[in-house]
Protein backbone atom coordinates (compact mmCIF):
# COMPACT_ATOMS: atom_id res chain seq x y z
CA UNK A 1 0.00 0.00 0.00
CA UNK A 2 1.43 3.39 -1.00
CA UNK A 3 2.12 6.02 1.64
CA UNK A 4 0.23 9.28 1.86
CA UNK A 5 2.28 12.31 2.87
CA UNK A 6 0.46 15.12 4.64
CA UNK A 7 2.60 18.16 4.04
CA UNK A 8 2.42 21.91 3.93
CA UNK A 9 3.47 22.99 0.44
CA UNK A 10 4.12 26.64 -0.39
CA UNK A 11 3.96 27.42 -4.11
CA UNK A 12 5.81 30.67 -4.89
CA UNK A 13 4.53 31.71 -8.30
CA UNK A 14 1.09 30.37 -7.52
CA UNK A 15 -0.61 33.18 -9.44
CA UNK A 16 1.27 32.67 -12.70
CA UNK A 17 -0.12 31.48 -16.04
CA UNK A 18 1.34 28.04 -15.38
CA UNK A 19 -0.04 27.77 -11.82
CA UNK A 20 -3.46 26.34 -12.83
CA UNK A 21 -1.73 23.58 -14.80
CA UNK A 22 0.64 22.91 -11.92
CA UNK A 23 -2.19 22.60 -9.42
CA UNK A 24 -4.03 20.37 -11.89
CA UNK A 25 -0.92 18.19 -12.10
CA UNK A 26 -0.67 18.03 -8.30
CA UNK A 27 -4.34 17.12 -7.91
CA UNK A 28 -4.90 14.87 -10.94
CA UNK A 29 -1.65 12.90 -10.86
CA UNK A 30 -0.56 12.89 -7.22
CA UNK A 31 -3.57 14.09 -5.24
CA UNK A 32 -4.13 10.71 -3.59
CA UNK A 33 -0.46 10.64 -2.52
CA UNK A 34 -0.87 13.97 -0.71
CA UNK A 35 -4.44 13.71 0.59
CA UNK A 36 -4.79 15.72 3.79
CA UNK A 37 -2.10 18.21 2.77
CA UNK A 38 -2.23 22.01 2.71
CA UNK A 39 -1.13 24.12 -0.25
CA UNK A 40 -0.45 27.84 0.11
CA UNK A 41 -0.28 29.84 -3.14
CA UNK A 42 2.00 32.89 -3.05
CA UNK A 43 2.32 35.62 -5.67
CA UNK A 44 1.99 39.36 -6.21
CA UNK A 45 -1.51 39.81 -7.73
CA UNK A 46 -4.37 38.92 -5.32
CA UNK A 47 -7.00 38.56 -8.07
CA UNK A 48 -5.01 35.94 -9.96
CA UNK A 49 -4.11 34.10 -6.78
CA UNK A 50 -7.78 33.89 -5.87
CA UNK A 51 -8.64 32.56 -9.32
CA UNK A 52 -6.03 29.79 -9.10
CA UNK A 53 -7.23 28.96 -5.59
CA UNK A 54 -10.84 28.61 -6.72
CA UNK A 55 -9.83 26.45 -9.68
CA UNK A 56 -7.70 24.15 -7.53
CA UNK A 57 -10.33 23.86 -4.81
CA UNK A 58 -12.92 22.71 -7.35
CA UNK A 59 -10.50 20.21 -8.90
CA UNK A 60 -9.74 18.72 -5.47
CA UNK A 61 -13.41 18.61 -4.46
CA UNK A 62 -14.36 16.85 -7.71
CA UNK A 63 -11.89 14.09 -6.82
CA UNK A 64 -12.97 13.78 -3.23
CA UNK A 65 -9.61 14.96 -1.91
CA UNK A 66 -9.09 16.66 1.43
CA UNK A 67 -6.47 19.17 0.28
CA UNK A 68 -6.62 22.65 1.79
CA UNK A 69 -5.75 25.45 -0.66
CA UNK A 70 -5.20 29.03 0.46
CA UNK A 71 -3.58 32.08 -1.13
CA UNK A 72 -1.61 35.08 0.11
CA UNK A 73 0.77 37.80 -1.00
CA UNK A 74 2.66 37.54 2.33
CA UNK A 75 5.52 35.18 1.46
CA UNK A 76 7.17 34.90 4.87
CA UNK A 77 3.88 34.23 6.64
CA UNK A 78 3.08 31.55 4.06
CA UNK A 79 6.45 29.83 4.54
CA UNK A 80 6.10 29.50 8.30
CA UNK A 81 6.69 25.85 9.32
CA UNK A 82 6.22 24.51 5.78
CA UNK A 83 7.63 21.17 4.61
CA UNK A 84 8.09 21.91 0.91
CA UNK A 85 8.56 24.98 -1.27
CA UNK A 86 7.89 24.99 -5.00
CA UNK A 87 9.48 27.99 -6.73
CA UNK A 88 8.35 28.84 -10.25
CA UNK A 89 8.15 32.54 -10.98
CA UNK A 90 9.30 35.11 -13.53
CA UNK A 91 10.37 38.52 -12.13
CA UNK A 92 9.07 41.15 -14.51
CA UNK A 93 6.80 38.69 -16.30
CA UNK A 94 6.84 38.02 -20.03
CA UNK A 95 7.31 41.75 -20.54
CA UNK A 96 10.81 41.43 -19.06
CA UNK A 97 11.53 38.43 -21.26
CA UNK A 98 10.44 40.43 -24.32
CA UNK A 99 12.98 43.11 -23.37
CA UNK A 100 15.67 40.44 -22.96
CA UNK A 101 14.98 39.19 -26.47
CA UNK A 102 14.60 42.57 -28.21
CA UNK A 103 17.64 44.21 -26.61
CA UNK A 104 19.85 41.18 -27.26
CA UNK A 105 18.81 41.21 -30.91
CA UNK A 106 19.54 44.93 -31.12
CA UNK A 107 23.16 44.14 -30.24
CA UNK A 108 23.42 41.38 -32.85
CA UNK A 109 23.03 38.61 -30.26
CA UNK A 110 20.61 35.70 -29.86
CA UNK A 111 17.56 36.68 -27.80
CA UNK A 112 16.39 33.73 -25.72
CA UNK A 113 14.81 32.95 -22.35
CA UNK A 114 17.64 30.92 -20.75
CA UNK A 115 20.55 31.34 -23.18
CA UNK A 116 22.86 34.27 -23.93
CA UNK A 117 22.23 37.76 -22.49
CA UNK A 118 18.51 37.10 -22.01
CA UNK A 119 19.17 34.01 -19.91
CA UNK A 120 21.84 35.90 -17.97
CA UNK A 121 19.48 38.72 -17.04
CA UNK A 122 16.73 36.31 -16.15
CA UNK A 123 19.26 34.71 -13.79
CA UNK A 124 20.11 38.09 -12.23
CA UNK A 125 16.44 38.85 -11.62
CA UNK A 126 15.57 35.37 -10.37
CA UNK A 127 18.52 34.94 -8.03
CA UNK A 128 17.84 38.37 -6.49
CA UNK A 129 14.42 37.07 -5.40
CA UNK A 130 15.67 33.58 -4.51
CA UNK A 131 18.17 35.13 -2.11
CA UNK A 132 15.29 36.77 -0.24
CA UNK A 133 13.36 33.50 -0.27
CA UNK A 134 16.36 31.71 1.24
CA UNK A 135 16.43 34.26 4.07
CA UNK A 136 12.73 33.73 4.72
CA UNK A 137 13.03 29.93 4.74
CA UNK A 138 16.04 30.01 7.05
CA UNK A 139 14.06 32.19 9.48
CA UNK A 140 10.70 30.39 9.58
CA UNK A 141 11.06 26.93 7.94
CA UNK A 142 14.70 25.76 8.11
CA UNK A 143 13.71 22.13 7.56
CA UNK A 144 11.85 22.77 4.30
CA UNK A 145 12.90 21.14 1.01
CA UNK A 146 12.95 23.41 -2.04
CA UNK A 147 11.87 22.21 -5.49
CA UNK A 148 12.92 24.86 -7.99
CA UNK A 149 11.46 25.46 -11.44
CA UNK A 150 12.46 29.11 -11.74
CA UNK A 151 14.67 29.59 -14.78
CA UNK A 152 17.51 29.40 -15.52
CA UNK A 153 17.24 26.44 -13.14
CA UNK A 154 20.95 25.57 -13.31
CA UNK A 155 22.18 29.07 -12.39
CA UNK A 156 19.56 29.41 -9.66
CA UNK A 157 20.69 26.09 -8.15
CA UNK A 158 24.38 26.98 -8.60
CA UNK A 159 23.94 30.22 -6.64
CA UNK A 160 21.74 28.69 -3.94
CA UNK A 161 23.88 25.60 -3.25
CA UNK A 162 27.08 27.65 -2.90
CA UNK A 163 25.60 30.17 -0.48
CA UNK A 164 23.01 28.36 1.66
CA UNK A 165 22.75 25.06 3.51
CA UNK A 166 19.07 24.72 2.65
CA UNK A 167 18.26 21.67 0.49
CA UNK A 168 17.26 22.62 -3.07
CA UNK A 169 16.86 20.63 -6.26
CA UNK A 170 16.25 22.27 -9.63
CA UNK A 171 14.07 20.34 -12.05
CA UNK A 172 13.33 20.34 -15.78
CA UNK A 173 11.65 17.86 -18.12
CA UNK A 174 14.31 18.57 -20.77
CA UNK A 175 16.03 15.15 -20.63
CA UNK A 176 12.69 13.53 -21.50
CA UNK A 177 11.48 16.25 -23.85
CA UNK A 178 14.68 16.33 -25.91
CA UNK A 179 14.32 12.62 -26.66
CA UNK A 180 10.75 13.19 -27.85
CA UNK A 181 11.82 16.13 -30.00
CA UNK A 182 14.44 14.07 -31.82
CA UNK A 183 12.02 11.18 -32.22
CA UNK A 184 9.53 13.53 -33.87
CA UNK A 185 12.21 14.98 -36.12
CA UNK A 186 13.28 11.49 -37.19
CA UNK A 187 9.77 10.09 -37.55
CA UNK A 188 10.43 7.51 -34.81
CA UNK A 189 8.29 6.27 -31.92
CA UNK A 190 9.52 8.04 -28.78
CA UNK A 191 8.12 5.24 -26.59
CA UNK A 192 10.62 2.81 -28.17
CA UNK A 193 13.62 4.98 -27.29
CA UNK A 194 15.52 4.62 -24.03
CA UNK A 195 18.21 7.22 -23.39
CA UNK A 196 20.41 8.63 -20.66
CA UNK A 197 21.15 12.34 -20.95
CA UNK A 198 23.79 14.14 -18.88
CA UNK A 199 25.49 17.53 -18.71
CA UNK A 200 23.93 20.81 -17.63
CA UNK A 201 20.35 21.98 -17.73
CA UNK A 202 19.46 22.87 -21.33
CA UNK A 203 22.96 21.67 -22.25
CA UNK A 204 22.89 17.88 -22.03
CA UNK A 205 23.70 15.07 -24.45
CA UNK A 206 22.71 11.42 -24.53
CA UNK A 207 25.49 9.06 -23.47
CA UNK A 208 23.26 6.02 -23.97
CA UNK A 209 20.55 5.78 -26.62
CA UNK A 210 18.69 2.65 -27.71
CA UNK A 211 15.77 1.95 -30.03
CA UNK A 212 14.03 -1.34 -29.26
CA UNK A 213 17.22 -2.29 -27.45
CA UNK A 214 19.53 -1.56 -30.40
CA UNK A 215 21.66 1.49 -31.14
CA UNK A 216 19.42 4.45 -31.98
CA UNK A 217 21.93 6.30 -34.13
CA UNK A 218 21.64 4.26 -37.37
CA UNK A 219 17.91 5.15 -37.33
CA UNK A 220 18.75 8.84 -36.85
CA UNK A 221 21.34 8.78 -39.67
CA UNK A 222 18.81 7.15 -41.99
CA UNK A 223 16.19 9.76 -41.09
CA UNK A 224 18.67 12.56 -41.83
CA UNK A 225 19.42 11.12 -45.27
CA UNK A 226 15.68 10.86 -46.00
CA UNK A 227 14.77 14.30 -44.71
CA UNK A 228 17.79 16.55 -45.18
CA UNK A 229 16.44 18.06 -48.42
CA UNK A 230 12.73 17.71 -47.65
CA UNK A 231 11.44 21.26 -47.25
CA UNK A 232 8.14 19.97 -45.89
CA UNK A 233 10.07 19.00 -42.73
CA UNK A 234 10.42 22.02 -40.40
CA UNK A 235 13.89 23.55 -40.49
CA UNK A 236 14.22 23.10 -36.72
CA UNK A 237 13.66 19.33 -37.08
CA UNK A 238 16.26 19.12 -39.84
CA UNK A 239 18.76 21.00 -37.69
CA UNK A 240 18.16 18.60 -34.81
CA UNK A 241 18.77 15.65 -37.11
CA UNK A 242 21.89 17.28 -38.55
CA UNK A 243 23.33 17.93 -35.10
CA UNK A 244 22.47 14.46 -33.79
CA UNK A 245 24.10 12.76 -36.78
CA UNK A 246 27.19 14.97 -36.56
CA UNK A 247 27.70 14.20 -32.87
CA UNK A 248 26.15 10.70 -32.71
CA UNK A 249 24.07 11.69 -29.71
CA UNK A 250 20.70 13.17 -28.83
CA UNK A 251 21.22 16.90 -28.20
CA UNK A 252 19.39 19.29 -25.95
CA UNK A 253 17.52 21.37 -28.51
CA UNK A 254 19.02 24.53 -26.96
CA UNK A 255 22.32 23.54 -28.57
CA UNK A 256 20.83 24.74 -31.85
CA UNK A 257 21.47 28.31 -30.66
CA UNK A 258 25.20 27.51 -30.58
CA UNK A 259 25.72 25.19 -33.54
CA UNK A 260 23.37 27.17 -35.84
CA UNK A 261 23.91 30.57 -34.22
CA UNK A 262 24.21 32.69 -37.38
CA UNK A 263 21.17 31.16 -39.06
CA UNK A 264 18.95 31.48 -35.99
CA UNK A 265 20.07 35.03 -35.29
CA UNK A 266 19.22 36.01 -38.87
CA UNK A 267 15.77 34.42 -38.46
CA UNK A 268 15.18 36.27 -35.19
CA UNK A 269 16.18 39.60 -36.71
CA UNK A 270 13.81 39.03 -39.63
CA UNK A 271 10.83 37.96 -37.48
CA UNK A 272 8.13 40.57 -36.73
CA UNK A 273 7.75 39.39 -33.11
CA UNK A 274 9.85 37.63 -30.50
CA UNK A 275 8.81 34.46 -28.69
CA UNK A 276 7.86 36.41 -25.55
CA UNK A 277 5.77 38.83 -27.59
CA UNK A 278 3.92 35.87 -29.09
CA UNK A 279 3.24 34.43 -25.62
CA UNK A 280 2.05 37.82 -24.37
CA UNK A 281 -0.56 37.83 -27.13
CA UNK A 282 -1.95 34.54 -25.75
CA UNK A 283 -1.95 35.40 -22.03
CA UNK A 284 -5.36 37.09 -21.90
CA UNK A 285 -6.84 33.98 -23.51
CA UNK A 286 -5.27 31.78 -20.83
CA UNK A 287 -6.88 33.83 -18.05
CA UNK A 288 -10.23 33.87 -19.83
CA UNK A 289 -10.10 30.05 -20.01
CA UNK A 290 -9.17 29.82 -16.32
CA UNK A 291 -12.05 32.13 -15.39
CA UNK A 292 -14.46 29.96 -17.37
CA UNK A 293 -13.24 26.74 -15.78
CA UNK A 294 -13.29 28.20 -12.26
CA UNK A 295 -17.09 28.24 -12.58
CA UNK A 296 -17.20 24.51 -13.40
CA UNK A 297 -17.80 21.82 -10.80
CA UNK A 298 -14.95 19.82 -12.36
CA UNK A 299 -12.53 22.19 -14.15
CA UNK A 300 -10.79 20.79 -17.22
CA UNK A 301 -7.85 22.67 -18.69
CA UNK A 302 -7.61 22.65 -22.48
CA UNK A 303 -3.90 22.34 -23.44
CA UNK A 304 -4.56 24.65 -26.41
CA UNK A 305 -5.94 27.39 -24.13
CA UNK A 306 -3.70 27.02 -21.08
CA UNK A 307 -0.06 26.63 -20.07
CA UNK A 308 0.50 22.87 -19.99
CA UNK A 309 -3.03 21.62 -19.46
CA UNK A 310 -2.94 19.24 -16.48
CA UNK A 311 0.75 18.44 -16.91
CA UNK A 312 2.67 21.55 -15.78
CA UNK A 313 5.65 20.95 -13.49
CA UNK A 314 4.84 17.23 -13.28
CA UNK A 315 8.48 16.39 -12.57
CA UNK A 316 8.47 18.63 -9.48
CA UNK A 317 5.34 16.89 -8.21
CA UNK A 318 6.95 13.48 -8.86
CA UNK A 319 10.06 14.59 -6.97
CA UNK A 320 7.96 15.72 -3.99
CA UNK A 321 6.19 12.36 -3.99
CA UNK A 322 9.54 10.55 -4.08
CA UNK A 323 10.84 12.59 -1.12
CA UNK A 324 7.83 12.75 1.16
CA UNK A 325 6.57 9.24 0.39
CA UNK A 326 10.14 7.87 0.32
CA UNK A 327 9.95 5.98 -2.98
CA UNK A 328 13.61 6.08 -4.05
CA UNK A 329 12.54 6.88 -7.61
CA UNK A 330 15.21 7.77 -10.17
CA UNK A 331 14.55 11.14 -11.84
CA UNK A 332 16.49 13.76 -13.82
CA UNK A 333 17.77 16.33 -11.33
CA UNK A 334 20.02 19.39 -11.16
CA UNK A 335 22.19 19.09 -8.05
CA UNK A 336 25.88 19.40 -7.12
CA UNK A 337 27.88 16.81 -9.02
CA UNK A 338 29.66 15.07 -6.13
CA UNK A 339 31.59 12.89 -8.59
CA UNK A 340 28.59 11.64 -10.57
CA UNK A 341 29.63 13.16 -13.92
CA UNK A 342 33.33 12.56 -14.70
CA UNK A 343 35.41 15.57 -15.69
CA UNK A 344 33.30 18.21 -13.94
CA UNK A 345 33.88 19.82 -10.52
CA UNK A 346 32.26 18.12 -7.55
CA UNK A 347 30.52 21.33 -6.46
CA UNK A 348 29.19 22.26 -9.92
CA UNK A 349 25.45 21.80 -10.39
CA UNK A 350 24.96 19.23 -13.17
CA UNK A 351 21.94 17.56 -14.74
CA UNK A 352 22.06 13.81 -14.14
CA UNK A 353 19.83 11.00 -12.96
CA UNK A 354 19.39 11.01 -9.19
CA UNK A 355 17.80 8.69 -6.68
CA UNK A 356 15.16 10.68 -4.80
CA UNK A 357 14.00 9.58 -1.35
CA UNK A 358 13.33 10.84 2.17
CA UNK A 359 17.11 11.08 2.63
CA UNK A 360 17.06 13.64 -0.22
CA UNK A 361 18.85 13.23 -3.55
CA UNK A 362 21.78 11.02 -4.50
CA UNK A 363 23.26 11.82 -7.95
CA UNK A 364 24.05 8.49 -9.61
CA UNK A 365 27.33 7.71 -11.44
CA UNK A 366 27.16 8.54 -15.14
CA UNK A 367 29.30 7.79 -18.19
CA UNK A 368 31.53 10.69 -19.25
CA UNK A 369 30.54 13.03 -22.05
CA UNK A 370 32.45 12.27 -25.26
CA UNK A 371 35.27 14.72 -25.87
CA UNK A 372 33.79 16.14 -29.08
CA UNK A 373 30.75 17.48 -27.21
CA UNK A 374 32.29 18.11 -23.81
CA UNK A 375 34.13 21.33 -24.69
CA UNK A 376 31.05 23.49 -25.18
CA UNK A 377 29.44 22.04 -22.05
CA UNK A 378 32.61 22.90 -20.09
CA UNK A 379 32.47 26.48 -21.37
CA UNK A 380 28.84 26.72 -20.31
CA UNK A 381 29.74 25.24 -16.92
CA UNK A 382 32.34 27.94 -16.28
CA UNK A 383 29.88 30.61 -17.41
CA UNK A 384 27.22 29.10 -15.12
CA UNK A 385 29.52 29.35 -12.10
CA UNK A 386 30.49 32.95 -12.93
CA UNK A 387 26.89 33.98 -13.54
CA UNK A 388 25.75 32.47 -10.25
CA UNK A 389 28.37 34.35 -8.26
CA UNK A 390 27.60 37.64 -10.04
CA UNK A 391 23.88 37.16 -9.43
CA UNK A 392 24.24 36.34 -5.73
CA UNK A 393 26.80 38.89 -4.59
CA UNK A 394 28.71 40.38 -7.55
CA UNK A 395 29.14 43.84 -9.03
CA UNK A 396 28.63 45.22 -12.51
CA UNK A 397 32.24 44.32 -13.26
CA UNK A 398 31.70 40.69 -12.17
CA UNK A 399 28.53 40.50 -14.22
CA UNK A 400 30.20 41.79 -17.39
CA UNK A 401 33.02 39.29 -16.95
CA UNK A 402 30.48 36.48 -16.66
CA UNK A 403 28.48 37.67 -19.66
CA UNK A 404 31.62 38.01 -21.78
CA UNK A 405 32.36 34.35 -20.99
CA UNK A 406 29.02 33.21 -22.38
CA UNK A 407 29.64 31.32 -25.64
CA UNK A 408 26.89 33.32 -27.38
CA UNK A 409 28.66 36.59 -26.52
CA UNK A 410 32.48 36.14 -26.27
CA UNK A 411 33.10 39.86 -26.70
CA UNK A 412 33.93 42.37 -23.98
CA UNK A 413 32.55 45.27 -26.04
CA UNK A 414 29.25 43.51 -26.75
CA UNK A 415 29.02 42.26 -23.16
CA UNK A 416 29.38 45.80 -21.78
CA UNK A 417 26.99 47.36 -24.27
CA UNK A 418 24.20 44.81 -23.95
CA UNK A 419 24.67 44.63 -20.18
CA UNK A 420 24.20 48.34 -19.69
CA UNK A 421 21.11 48.47 -21.90
CA UNK A 422 19.51 45.47 -20.19
CA UNK A 423 20.46 46.70 -16.71
CA UNK A 424 18.71 50.02 -17.42
CA UNK A 425 15.65 48.19 -18.73
CA UNK A 426 15.46 45.93 -15.66
CA UNK A 427 16.68 48.32 -12.96
CA UNK A 428 13.51 47.81 -10.90
CA UNK A 429 14.29 44.09 -10.54
CA UNK A 430 18.03 44.26 -9.81
CA UNK A 431 20.07 45.08 -6.69
CA UNK A 432 21.96 48.35 -6.66
CA UNK A 433 25.34 46.58 -6.68
CA UNK A 434 24.66 45.39 -10.25
CA UNK A 435 23.68 48.85 -11.46
CA UNK A 436 26.64 50.92 -10.23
Amino acid sequence: MSRVARIKLVYIGGGSTRAPGTMASFIHHRGADFDGSAVVLVDLVPERLDLVRRLAERMARARGLDISITATTDRRAALDSCDAVLTSFRPGGFEARALDERISNAHGLIGQETQGPGGFFMALRAVHVMKEIAQDIAAVAPGARVFNYTNPVNIVAEAWTHHTDLPLVSLCEGPTYFVRELAQAAGLDAERISARMVGLNHACWSVEHRYDGDDLMPHVHAAWERRRNDESVPIRDRRLLRLATAMDAIPASYFLYYYFRDEILAEQLAAPTTRAEDILSWVSGYWQHYEEQAESDDPVLDPARSRGGIHELELAIDAMHAVFNDTGEELPVNVPNRGALPGFPDDLVVEVTGRVSARWIEPLPQPPLPRHVRGLVEMLAEYQALAAEAAWSGTRRDAIRALAANPLVLSVDKAEAVYDDLARAHAAYLPERLLR
